[in-house]
């Protein structure tokens, strides 16, 4: 299993990014995604998933502001995110599950099998 994410970056206040995530190594249709966030000394967050069966949930980070979607014809995980606070500022992770569950249960536990390396977002006042 191999998750490369890219897109992030250093924005202002109000700005907007868009986050993917290239998948390889197995079957990326059948798995459950997610986008998780840790800022230095705080806990990871779960921002978004995507269940195994396509239902998509969001957790508090964002809610409202970000958009997960998955392109299985490209193996690729993306996050649109606009509005960028300061308090988004952390480093975002790309996270895979073989376990076929709603995007809820990874909402709430954050229990995921496979991690990307992260890309990091800044976001300045």
């Amino acid at each position: 299993v191999r998750l490369v994410e890219s897109g992030g970056g250093s924005v202002q206040t109000g700005g907007s990014l868009r986050l993917s995530c290239v998948a390889s190594g197995f079957s990326f249709s059948t798995y459950s995604m997610g986008w998780v966030r840790q800022a230095p000394g705080k806990e990871r967050q779960v921002v978004a998933a995507v269940g195994s069966d396509g239902t998509i949930g969001y957790g508090g980070p964002g809610k409202g502001r970000v958009t997960i979607s998955k392109d299985n014809a490209k193996n690729t995980l993306f996050l649109q995110m606009n509005s960028l606070e300061p308090e988004d500022t952390a480093m975002y992770y790309c996270a895979a599950s073989e376990t076929r569950l709603k995007a809820a249960y990874f909402v709430n536990s954050g229990h995921f099998d496979y991690w990307g390396q992260g890309t990091q977002v800044t976001v300045s006042s």
